[in-house]
Protein backbone atom coordinates (compact mmCIF):
# COMPACT_ATOMS: atom_id res chain seq x y z
CA UNK A 1 0.00 0.00 0.00
CA UNK A 2 1.53 3.22 -0.88
CA UNK A 3 0.74 6.23 1.64
CA UNK A 4 1.23 10.23 0.86
CA UNK A 5 2.88 12.50 3.29
CA UNK A 6 0.30 15.22 4.25
CA UNK A 7 3.10 17.92 4.13
CA UNK A 8 4.05 16.95 1.11
CA UNK A 9 0.96 17.34 -0.61
CA UNK A 10 0.64 20.83 0.49
CA UNK A 11 3.04 22.40 -1.83
CA UNK A 12 0.46 21.12 -4.83
CA UNK A 13 -2.04 23.65 -6.36
CA UNK A 14 -4.88 21.22 -5.16
CA UNK A 15 -3.95 21.23 -1.43
CA UNK A 16 -3.53 24.63 -1.57
CA UNK A 17 -4.57 26.37 2.06
CA UNK A 18 -4.80 23.34 3.43
CA UNK A 19 -3.62 22.41 7.00
CA UNK A 20 -1.57 18.85 6.99
CA UNK A 21 -4.42 17.77 9.89
CA UNK A 22 -6.94 18.93 7.09
CA UNK A 23 -5.08 17.22 4.30
CA UNK A 24 -4.95 13.82 6.89
CA UNK A 25 -8.84 14.05 6.80
CA UNK A 26 -8.99 13.62 2.83
CA UNK A 27 -6.58 10.34 2.79
CA UNK A 28 -8.98 7.94 3.96
CA UNK A 29 -11.22 8.60 1.32
CA UNK A 30 -8.51 8.05 -1.44
CA UNK A 31 -7.48 5.50 -3.79
CA UNK A 32 -4.59 5.00 -5.52
CA UNK A 33 -4.41 3.92 -9.04
CA UNK A 34 -0.99 2.71 -11.25
CA UNK A 35 -1.01 2.91 -14.87
CA UNK A 36 1.45 1.80 -17.50
CA UNK A 37 2.74 3.74 -19.90
CA UNK A 38 0.22 4.18 -23.21
CA UNK A 39 -2.53 2.61 -20.86
CA UNK A 40 -5.75 5.01 -21.20
CA UNK A 41 -7.07 6.31 -17.78
CA UNK A 42 -10.16 8.03 -18.88
CA UNK A 43 -11.63 7.55 -22.43
CA UNK A 44 -13.37 10.38 -24.07
CA UNK A 45 -16.86 9.84 -23.71
CA UNK A 46 -17.31 7.77 -20.97
CA UNK A 47 -18.56 8.85 -17.86
CA UNK A 48 -16.00 9.47 -15.08
CA UNK A 49 -16.57 10.14 -11.47
CA UNK A 50 -13.06 10.82 -9.72
CA UNK A 51 -10.37 13.67 -9.64
CA UNK A 52 -6.94 12.41 -9.94
CA UNK A 53 -4.02 13.84 -8.74
CA UNK A 54 -0.94 12.97 -10.23
CA UNK A 55 1.97 11.33 -7.44
CA UNK A 56 4.39 10.10 -10.29
CA UNK A 57 4.61 10.20 -13.76
CA UNK A 58 2.94 11.85 -16.62
CA UNK A 59 -0.18 11.70 -18.81
CA UNK A 60 -1.25 13.42 -21.88
CA UNK A 61 -4.91 14.94 -22.88
CA UNK A 62 -5.75 13.40 -26.14
CA UNK A 63 -8.41 14.87 -28.18
CA UNK A 64 -9.13 14.22 -32.03
CA UNK A 65 -5.95 12.54 -32.02
CA UNK A 66 -3.89 15.61 -31.03
CA UNK A 67 -2.31 16.10 -27.48
CA UNK A 68 -3.98 18.96 -25.81
CA UNK A 69 -2.08 19.31 -23.06
CA UNK A 70 0.45 17.17 -20.58
CA UNK A 71 0.25 16.70 -17.24
CA UNK A 72 3.14 15.65 -14.26
CA UNK A 73 3.36 15.14 -10.65
CA UNK A 74 1.07 17.68 -8.77
CA UNK A 75 -1.36 17.86 -11.32
CA UNK A 76 -4.61 17.43 -11.33
CA UNK A 77 -7.36 16.15 -13.87
CA UNK A 78 -10.73 14.73 -14.37
CA UNK A 79 -12.26 17.68 -12.59
CA UNK A 80 -14.02 18.68 -15.14
CA UNK A 81 -16.63 15.88 -15.52
CA UNK A 82 -17.02 15.63 -11.78
CA UNK A 83 -18.30 19.39 -11.54
CA UNK A 84 -20.43 19.24 -14.53
CA UNK A 85 -21.33 15.44 -14.43
CA UNK A 86 -20.98 15.18 -18.17
CA UNK A 87 -19.17 12.34 -20.08
CA UNK A 88 -15.21 13.01 -20.80
CA UNK A 89 -14.58 15.53 -23.23
CA UNK A 90 -10.76 13.95 -24.28
CA UNK A 91 -8.91 10.94 -23.49
CA UNK A 92 -6.54 10.85 -21.22
CA UNK A 93 -3.48 8.20 -21.34
CA UNK A 94 -0.14 7.83 -19.22
CA UNK A 95 2.92 8.57 -21.18
CA UNK A 96 5.16 6.55 -19.04
CA UNK A 97 4.18 4.61 -15.96
CA UNK A 98 2.04 6.97 -13.44
CA UNK A 99 0.59 6.97 -10.36
CA UNK A 100 -2.26 8.97 -9.19
CA UNK A 101 -4.44 9.63 -6.01
CA UNK A 102 -8.16 9.41 -6.84
CA UNK A 103 -10.70 10.85 -5.05
CA UNK A 104 -14.31 10.05 -6.31
CA UNK A 105 -17.66 12.19 -6.62
CA UNK A 106 -18.69 9.98 -3.20
CA UNK A 107 -15.42 11.17 -1.47
CA UNK A 108 -16.04 14.58 -2.12
CA UNK A 109 -19.64 14.26 -1.16
CA UNK A 110 -18.32 13.00 2.47
CA UNK A 111 -15.77 15.78 2.83
CA UNK A 112 -18.68 17.80 2.32
CA UNK A 113 -20.76 16.22 4.82
CA UNK A 114 -17.90 16.14 7.54
CA UNK A 115 -16.08 19.61 6.97
CA UNK A 116 -18.00 22.50 4.60
CA UNK A 117 -14.68 24.74 5.16
CA UNK A 118 -11.92 21.67 3.79
CA UNK A 119 -14.51 20.73 1.06
CA UNK A 120 -14.70 24.86 0.10
CA UNK A 121 -10.83 25.56 -0.35
CA UNK A 122 -10.88 21.97 -2.62
CA UNK A 123 -13.55 22.97 -4.67
CA UNK A 124 -11.73 26.90 -4.68
CA UNK A 125 -8.66 25.20 -5.67
CA UNK A 126 -9.92 23.53 -8.42
CA UNK A 127 -12.11 26.46 -9.62
CA UNK A 128 -8.01 28.39 -9.41
CA UNK A 129 -6.85 25.37 -11.57
CA UNK A 130 -9.21 25.09 -14.16
CA UNK A 131 -8.94 28.82 -14.62
CA UNK A 132 -5.41 28.43 -15.12
CA UNK A 133 -6.17 25.86 -18.53
CA UNK A 134 -8.89 28.38 -19.72
CA UNK A 135 -6.36 31.01 -19.78
CA UNK A 136 -3.30 28.44 -21.14
CA UNK A 137 -6.02 27.39 -23.67
CA UNK A 138 -6.93 31.18 -24.87
CA UNK A 139 -3.07 31.75 -25.64
CA UNK A 140 -2.97 28.74 -27.51
CA UNK A 141 -6.16 29.51 -29.94
CA UNK A 142 -4.58 32.88 -29.91
CA UNK A 143 -1.38 31.72 -31.43
CA UNK A 144 -2.53 29.20 -33.93
CA UNK A 145 -5.86 31.33 -34.28
CA UNK A 146 -6.90 31.40 -38.48
CA UNK A 147 -8.82 34.39 -37.16
CA UNK A 148 -8.43 38.17 -38.37
CA UNK A 149 -7.15 40.91 -35.88
CA UNK A 150 -9.68 43.39 -33.53
CA UNK A 151 -8.76 47.06 -35.63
Amino acid sequence: MFMVDPLALQRYSLFGGLLEEQIEKILPLVEYETFGAGNSIIVEGDRNDRIRFILEGRVAVIKGGRILFEFGEGETFGEMEVLDIMPSVATIKAKVPTRVMSLSNKGLHEIYKKDIPVFAMLIMNLARDLSRRLRQMDEKVVEESPFLEWG
